[in-house]
């Protein structure tokens, strides 16, 4: 007997996915639920798992195909045992070292890289091959791959210098399909430019009294909760006590209608190797420091490896994007709908700045508020900003609600 291998059931906000990569090829066997396929939507890969051992019979739908909902993308013949060996195995079994680790690679370059690993292999004219793989079964990581560039880099150049007659290196270029994660984020931030009255405005913050809060409570805080206190969780406080404060920026535009929401959902700007994601960190209002500490970081990993969940993309009623730690001084961010506001957070940096007459060298950080003119006007979005200024210029705020 026959299983059709479908594609799992999509969200109702996922019209259809893509069939990102086959790690099996027809004819292979395979165990119970070693993943077949990546399905790619615009918000998450999907794994697809082998319901029964088998073998995989045929594959209906390629990489690159567009696909729905439990469609038919494969067939598993269940009657073979896994890990049995096929002649083609056998034979590579029987050959010399450098022919098995030369089958190896070129297994590996066809059928267990990840589209992230993918890309990146494509992106700097890498063979999979060059790359000496530490994931699963020899699996290349994109870890792999950061540091065989890195030690490309550092390793000293031995080859001869070209003489004279040398030609010069031929010209060339590259072209990489977009994945549908970046189609979607292509289309979204150009339907937000086109779509609301965007304008944002600027403030500067001094970070010193968090910085000196940081400095002196970070062991006991690292000890209690087991986790570092950064800058974010004093951005989320500081956001949410802000919202609190100016509803129209906690509120969106449907039609005609004026969506004002009375839950506190802030979502994180992530950038990851399959492009910018927006995790959703829920019921802010709710949460202490280490909560919130905790609850990015786990956004954050499962952002980096490719583990969000949609349901963990969804929603989010206003956005916090932090520049700085890319080094970025100043920018105006992009709301992302059907929000109406993103805040840009960005580098902390020593200036000189003019305190009681005097000139003192301070911590500053620019603010950047992109806010939608349909629905927040000036004096809502200055005193929002002014508002999270004055709750980070002076955390004890945060704690007393004044």
């Amino acid at each position: 007997m026959t299983i059709e291998i479908l594609v799992p059931d999509l969200p109702e906000s996922v019209a259809d996915a893509t069939v990102a990569t086959w790690h099996k090829k027809p004819g292979d066997a395979v165990e119970r639920d070693e993943v077949l396929v990546d399905i790619e939507t615009d918000k998450v890969v999907l794994e697809v798992p082998a319901p029964e051992a088998g073998v995989l019979e045929a594959i209906i739908e390629e990489e690159g195909a567009t696909v729905l909902s439990k469609q038919l993308i494969a067939k598993l013949n269940p009657g073979a045992v896994a890990g049995e060996p096929t002649p083609d195995k056998t034979e590579a079994a029987e050959a010399s070292p450098d022919k098995r680790h030369t089958a190896s690679l070129t297994e590996e370059t066809s059928d267990a890289l990840s589209p992230a690993v993918r890309r990146l292999l494509a992106e700097h004219s890498l063979d999979a091959g060059q790359v000496k793989g530490t994931g699963v079964g020899g699996r290349i990581t994109r870890e792999d791959i950061e540091a065989h560039l890195a030690n490309a880099k550092s390793a000293p150049a031995t080859a001869a210098s070209p003489s004279v007659d040398a030609p010069a290196a031929a010209r060339s270029q590259k072209r990489v399909p977009m994945t549908r994660l970046r189609k979607t984020v292509a289309n979204r931030l150009l339907e937000a430019k086109n779509s609301t009255a965007m304008l944002t405005t600027f403030n500067e913050v001094n970070m010193k009294p968090i910085m000196d809060l940081r400095k002196q409570y970070k062991d006991q805080f690292e000890e209690r909760h087991g986790i570092r206190l950064g800058f974010m969780s004093f951005y989320v406080k500081a956001v949410t006590e802000a919202l609190k404060r100016f509803p129209e920026v906690n509120a969106s535009i449907d039609g005609d209608d004026i969506v004002y929401h009375n839950y506190f959902d802030i979502s994180m700007a992530v950038s990851t190797p399959r492009g910018l994601v927006t995790p959703v960190l829920k019921d802010c209002d709710t949460l202490g420091f280490a909560e919130i500490e905790k609850g990015i970081k786990e956004l954050a990993i499962k952002g980096r490896d490719g583990k969000l969940t949609v349901d963990e993309l969804m929603g989010g009623n206003f956005t916090i994007t932090n520049g700085g730690v890319f080094g970025s001084l100043m920018s105006t961010p992009i709301i992302n709908p059907p929000q109406s506001a993103i805040l840009g957070m960005h580098k902390i940096q020593d200036r000189p700045m003019a305190v009681d007459g005097k000139v003192e060298i301070l911590p500053m950080m620019y603010l950047a508020l992109s806010y939608d003119h349909r629905l927040i006007d000036g004096r809502e979005s200055v005193g929002f900003l002014v508002t999270i200024k004055e709750l980070l210029e002076d955390p004890a705020r945060l704690l007393l609600d004044v």
